[in-house]
């Protein structure tokens, strides 16, 4: 293969409206701003990214905003000149350069392996050895915080088959109402979908053991992040008093941080997302770790658009196991896309593109329409 170097590398910020309001324990979001990156190559492939978070800096330590500085001041620059077909070499020099910053590397690194995909005219899970699955289950989260309307949207959603596993957003109110409107929407639906609860993190240990007590008894499927992600302790407590699962988010990012969480048992599943991994390869790792010490593995998502989603489901699509589906739903909660085509979605799971590299093409007009001036 001829030398292949890194010319150019862009990162835009894009203002895209949510179909609704999003409601979580530490935000409300009307729009989701996404960091789009063009990698440029010296054999005139273009490799392309996707970087967001939640709410700003509600959910953790970057934004939006704050990685493409990151990428423009010293990562971009780290990068310049280098062999683009060598992506751990590109992610090695970039730990040199920056201390934590995974979700701009993240996004780096995907733009490398979309590239490199197309270089090989093959798909990114393929440069993973290969996908387990080209169809990924996918639940959607009930977020408006109105019990009737979300019982409608369920119904709706499962009457098209395009969801059968919910998520509730709760924390934001009384722990009791929390339970109430959950319970609620878990009786109403009955057999017929899974129900899991996120918190967020918004709980002390003994409201959080009084709650899911009583949401264990309500039949709710899974309890996601119900205390501090620093309380590994207590999240071993909640553990082992519960029948329920009980799932890890923002307490695990690195394969030491999934090592810690066997150790104690602190969790009964670990939810994996890219972004907060610092890409697929180390998303792929910290996944090992708990695959290994048995723990259930679900593939989180931080409301990526198409990009970061597609990119994510070719990560999720080569582990061995994932008990627990996904929930790529972002591309669904934004009113318009900035890609050609959209991510299809139907019989309750998302499809795997079959292109080279993710799969995806940036619809150039839109780019411009949303991009952030």
């Amino acid at each position: 293969m001829e030398d292949v170097r890194i010319e150019a590398i862009e990162a835009i910020l894009v203002d895209l409206p949510t179909i609704r309001a999003h409601q979580l324990a530490m935000a409300v979001m009307q729009q989701q701003t996404l960091v789009i990156v063009r990698l440029r190559c010296s054999d005139g492939i273009e490799g392309l990214g996707e970087a967001t978070t939640i709410g700003g800096l509600s959910y953790g330590e970057e934004s939006p905003e704050g990685i493409k500085l990151a990428i423009d001041t010293y990562l971009a620059p780290a990068l310049a000149g280098q062999d683009a077909t060598n992506v751990r070499a590109a992610l090695a020099r970039l730990d040199k350069v920056a201390c934590g910053n995974r979700f701009a590397k993240s996004a780096l690194e995907t733009a490398l392996l979309d590239a490199q995909g197309k270089r090989l005219d093959v798909p990114v899970a393929t440069l993973l050895s290969g996908a387990v699955r080209t169809r990924l289950p996918v639940l959607w989260t009930l977020a408006s915080g109105d019990t009737a309307r979300d019982i409608d949207e369920a119904e709706a959603l499962l009457q098209a088959r395009r969801h059968n596993t919910f998520k509730l957003k709760v924390g934001r109110r009384d722990v009791a109402a929390d339970v109430a409107h959950v319970s609620r929407i878990k009786q109403a639906l009955g057999d017929r979908a899974r129900v899991t609860v996120d918190v967020n993190q918004a709980w002390d240990e003994a409201e959080a053991a009084g709650a899911i007590a009583r949401l264990e008894a309500a039949g709710v499927d899974l309890v996601e992040q119900p205390i501090a992600r620093t309380n590994l302790a207590g999240m071993a407590r909640l553990a082992a008093r519960f029948v329920v699962p009980i799932m890890a988010d923002e307490a695990v990012c690195t394969p030491e941080d999934a090592l810690d969480i066997a150790r104690l048992g602190a969790a009964d599943v670990l939810a994996l997302k890219i972004a907060k991994s610092g890409g697929i390869l180390a998303m792929g790792r910290t996944a090992a770790v708990g695959d290994a010490a048995g723990m259930a593995l679900y593939g989180g998502t931080m409301l990526e658009g198409s990009i970061g989603s597609i990119a994510s489901a070719h990560g999720f699509a080569a582990l061995p196991r994932l008990s627990w589906g996904t929930e790529l739903f972002g591309p669904l909660l934004l009113k318009d896309d900035i890609v050609a085509a959209p991510p299809a979605y139907s019989d309750f799971s998302l499809e795997l593109p079959a292109g080279p590299g993710l799969g995806l093409a940036l619809d150039e007009e839109k780019l411009t329409f949303y991009r952030r001036t």
